[in-house]
């Protein structure tokens, strides 16, 4: 039987926080190709930078025949910044992302920034493997800078790259279909498979959403262990998380957002908080409802807010069930 798409917006309150979840973890060749406007440089290489008040990337903690589409981020080529350091290729802005990868080997502690029209700065670690890594331009069509840092101490951090570019995207969904530093899934995911699984047969947004949250909130459990050992740094393993059956509020986002965009369902991993607790959770898109700010669960009448690390972990009581349900309670920071 079809299910209608009917939020519920009456405030509830309730209150059923889990305080591991708040647990907070101190951090520390230019080309022109379609879309992508090419700007000056945001910063002079080797310019020295305090990224202090940035460095907010604490480990958000509590948080019919299967089909899936994978849509791969590739580095093109087309239009890139480089130099004997880094690469930042922008070939796909378009789609909503661009690659950045360090080639000058070491162990430095790197950092990557991406700032769009909304103001918002998102600060990445970036690995120093030389492979490219995928970052999702979450404020949509506009114009960019990708800065590449790298640690001297401290806080204190010398600029390696920058790029600046103004992206026309093929539309709004086109970061949040994709793989990226925080959704990190391949066709060969297992999880990717899950999806297709559960989703079988299943058309509409909506019911794909029910069946993957009803999977994920009834297998997983919190791991509280972890909760209290991660660092920062710290990137969900998917596939891990899917043969464990347990992980934090990330984890959970994470892997159900891979579920869904690998069927094509647009999905944002939110981070921000509930309260004081830093938090994760996720926003969907249907057809009928547009963006629901809190990914749904059905209640078996009304399609309602939905957590999947406090409806898991408080095993869906009343009680958590109407402190989800009040959106007030929710205060996003960053998209992915």
């Amino acid at each position: 039987m079809k299910r209608s798409a009917k939020l519920l917006s009456a405030l509830l309150a309730a209150v059923l926080l889990l305080t591991a979840c708040g647990t907070s973890v101190n951090n520390d060749t230019a080309g022109n190709n379609g879309n992508a406007a090419v700007e000056e440089d945001v910063s002079a290489e080797g310019q020295e930078v305090d990224l202090g008040p940035l460095l907010d990337d604490s480990v958000p903690l509590s948080g019919a025949p299967a089909v899936s589409t994978v849509l791969t981020p590739v580095a093109s080529g087309k239009s890139v910044k480089n130099n004997s350091s880094a690469t930042i290729d922008y070939s796909n802005i378009t789609d909503g992302y661009v690659m950045v990868k360090w080639s000058a080997g070491g162990t430095p502690k790197l950092k990557v920034q991406v700032k769009g029209p909304s103001g918002t700065t998102y600060t990445y670690n970036l690995s120093t493997g030389g492979e490219y890594e995928v970052f999702p331009l979450s404020d949509g069509s506009g114009s960019y800078s990708v800065t590449v840092y790298k640690n001297i101490s401290g806080t204190k951090y010398s600029t390696v790259l920058g790029a600046s570019f103004s992206a026309k995207l093929t539309d709004e969904f086109a970061p949040f279909l994709r793989p990226n530093q925080y959704v990190n899934y391949t066709e060969d995911s297992a999880a990717v498979a899950k999806g297709a699984e559960l989703t079988a047969g299943i058309e509409d947004n909506l019911e794909k959403v029910a069946a993957v949250y009803d999977y994920v909130v009834k297998t997983l459990s919190y791991d509280r262990k972890k909760a209290q050992s991660v660092k920062s740094g710290y990137l969900p393993d998917i596939d891990k998380v899917l043969e464990e059956k347990k992980g934090i509020c990330f984890d959970y986002a994470a892997l159900m957002a891979a579920m869904l965009r690998s069927q094509e369902v647009p999905v944002k991993l939110v981070v921000g908080y509930t309260g004081t607790v830093y938090h994760a959770w996720l926003n969907v898109w249907s057809e009928e409802s547009g963006w629901v700010d809190g990914v749904i669960y059905f209640d078996g009448t009304d399609w309602k807010l939905m957590d999947p690390t406090f409806a898991s972990s408080g095993k869906q009581s009343e009680s958590i069930m109407k402190y989800i349900n009040n959106p007030n309670n929710y205060k996003a920071k960053y998209l992915y």
